[in-house]
């Protein structure tokens, strides 16, 4: 594979930095913990289209990387080491992997330095971490006060075949001519085809300045590069504050077929939406896709009714393979926030009365032990079930995909699912129809990272 040599320097972006910002970057026991960081997130970044998601292998390839930022007087500029040589074109970097490059620098100095301090936020508190993430947010200039609500949060999977991916590109286009914009979790997939189609609808509409929003996180990263299309590029400090950011942004959500990683996202989704604090807030969902999917929605269907009985009615809407109407009931639903947003007070670009249960904001740490230890059990209440179970997805998708998870995996061996039979039945025919479908993996065959165990 061909290597590169490269130094670039931010433009519009980053000249003035703190000189705390500076020394947590050049110095210190606290820049050898952030450069690290950025070292894993920006070669992930440079790898972009490069068709893996099998974290360890990429940065097992490029172990001889490195990625240095070097003080200049004006500003900083990065030394850059044995990088992919697909980041560049007639040895220049591709305008839209330097931006990305820099957004990612902009956000881990901004977590290790702001975020990071005990003293301006107590990340131990629900409110803390909400303002956590509102101020990631802000300092990465997603959010538009003076804009009416427009932003659609899409979600799916990374590995889907080409009839689904075409069908998210079709819902993302129906979107688009409504001028709505798009916020995904940045990599390929359902995360690249809304943004591709709604593109296109920008385009006839004449829409200038839309938003494509990707939100990811240090871990999986490397597993979804971000795609090409997106031009506000955040990274959150870990899956909790990803998966609150989503929300908070959100204006309507539009999920597609997708693997564990999904899965984990719509269990995340229900616990919120069912929680009774949330009665009144309005947040229009829709599973939706081609007619190959609708098998896939009607077991996640009967998963969640196993889970959450006659609860989750009314929490989303299916639509099988018509684009046109979900982009129409989006577009409908999407005025009655603004209405109820209007009337409750509530900010337009930031859901501040979503209320979001602690046990959600928890980062949760993926071992074995911890993953063993998880409560699947129905004879508990319908917010501590969604989070047991978003975190058991939580666990696989760290197995599938995370370099840390992969050589846990390989060290250890699989991770223990134990839970009553009735769960255990569903969740492993729901986990064998992902794997069966290509939903697991983007590449070569999917070996099973877990082992269900019905409780005795």
């Amino acid at each position: 594979m061909d290597k590169v040599d490269i130094e670039i320097g931010p433009r519009g972006s980053l000249e003035l930095l703190s000189q705390r910002e500076i020394e947590a970057l050049t110095v210190g026991a606290r820049h050898d913990q952030i450069q690290e960081l950025f070292r894993r997130c920006a070669l992930a970044v440079l790898n972009t289209g490069n068709e893996t998601d099998d974290a360890a292998a990429i940065f097992d390839a490029y172990a001889d990387f490195s990625i240095e930022v070097v003080k200049r007087t004006r500003g900083l500029q990065l030394k850059i080491r044995n990088a992919p040589a697909s980041a560049l074109v007639d040895n220049r970097m591709l305008e839209g992997i330097r931006q990305h490059l820099f957004a990612v620098l902009r956000d881990v100095i901004y977590i290790g330095t702001e975020i990071s301090d005990a003293l301006r936020y107590d990340l131990g508190t629900p409110s803390g971490i909400t303002d956590a993430v509102f101020q990631i947010l802000k300092h990465a200039r997603v959010m538009e006060p003076g804009m009416r609500p427009n932003l659609v949060v899409c979600w799916g999977g990374h590995s889907i075949g080409r009839d689904e991916y075409d069908y998210t590109k079709d819902v993302g286009y129906h979107l688009g001519l409504r001028r709505l914009d798009i916020c995904t979790g940045c990599g390929p997939g359902a995360m690249k085809g809304p943004m591709k189609g709604a593109s296109v609808g920008h385009s006839k509409q004449r829409v200038s300045g839309g938003r494509f929003v990707g939100l990811s996180e240090p871990g999986i990263i490397a597993a979804e590069p971000p795609n090409p299309i997106v031009n506000h590029l955040v990274v959150l400090p870990d899956i909790e504050k990803r998966l609150e950011a989503f929300v908070r942004l959100g204006h309507g959500i539009v999920i597609f077929p997708g693997g564990a990683g999904t899965a984990e996202e719509i269990l995340y989704l229900m616990g919120i939406l069912l929680d009774p604090q949330n009665a009144r807030v309005h947040l229009p969902v829709v599973f939706t896709g081609p007619p190959e999917s609708a098998a896939y929605f009607a077991e996640m269907d009967r998963f969640l009714r196993l889970l959450f009985g006659d609860a989750v009615n009314g929490k989303y809407e299916v639509i099988v393979n018509d684009a046109q109407r979900v982009g129409q009931y989006m577009s409908e639903q999407i005025r009655k926030v603004r209405q109820s947003r209007r009337k409750s007070g509530d900010a337009y670009y930031f859901n501040w009365l979503l209320h979001v249960p602690h046990a959600h904001q928890v980062p949760f740490e993926v071992t074995h032990a911890s993953v063993a230890a998880l409560n699947l059990a129905r004879d508990q209440p319908i917010a501590d079930l969604a989070v047991e179970v978003r975190r058991a997805f939580s666990a696989i998708v760290t197995g599938n995909v995370k370099d840390p998870g992969i050589r846990m995996i390989k060290q250890h061996g699989l991770l223990q699912l134990h839970a009553d039979r009735e769960i255990t039945d569903a969740l492993d025919a729901l986990l064998v129809s992902f794997a069966a479908q290509g939903r697991m993996r983007l590449i070569g065959k999917y070996t099973p990272c877990y082992e269900v165990i019905a409780a005795a």
